[in-house]
């Protein structure tokens, strides 16, 4: 199973090495207010590619953040539960309890 990733990482790397090798020629991306900017083809693609990863990276923050504390506010909960029971009090384990429908 490793030499098959292996494999398809070498396979996705040849194909864009192919790619980036094939469209050298120079663009033109005009932007607003007249303003433009001339690089290879490849590289705009890159940059837009780029682009779009940050945008939903920082898009997706906000909520990574708030699954981020609410994970900590429940193990705050289980270590508070944890510390309360008495030591010989008995704990139910989910194998304990029935499935639900039974």
């Amino acid at each position: 199973m490793k030499y098959l990733l292996w494999l398809l990482k070498a396979a996705i790397f040849f194909t864009l090495f192919a790619f980036a090798l094939n469209n050298q020629q120079d663009v033109t991306v005009h932007f607003f207010f007249g303003t433009q900017w001339r690089a290879p083809l490849v590289l705009a693609v890159l940059t837009a590619f780029a682009a779009g990863l940050v945008t939903g990276v920082l898009g997706m923050v906000p909520r990574w953040w708030k699954h981020r504390t609410a994970a900590r506010a429940a193990q705050q909960q289980i270590n508070v539960l944890t510390t309360a029971t008495p030591k010989n009090a008995t704990v139910s384990s989910p194998e304990d309890t029935p499935p639900h429908g039974i």
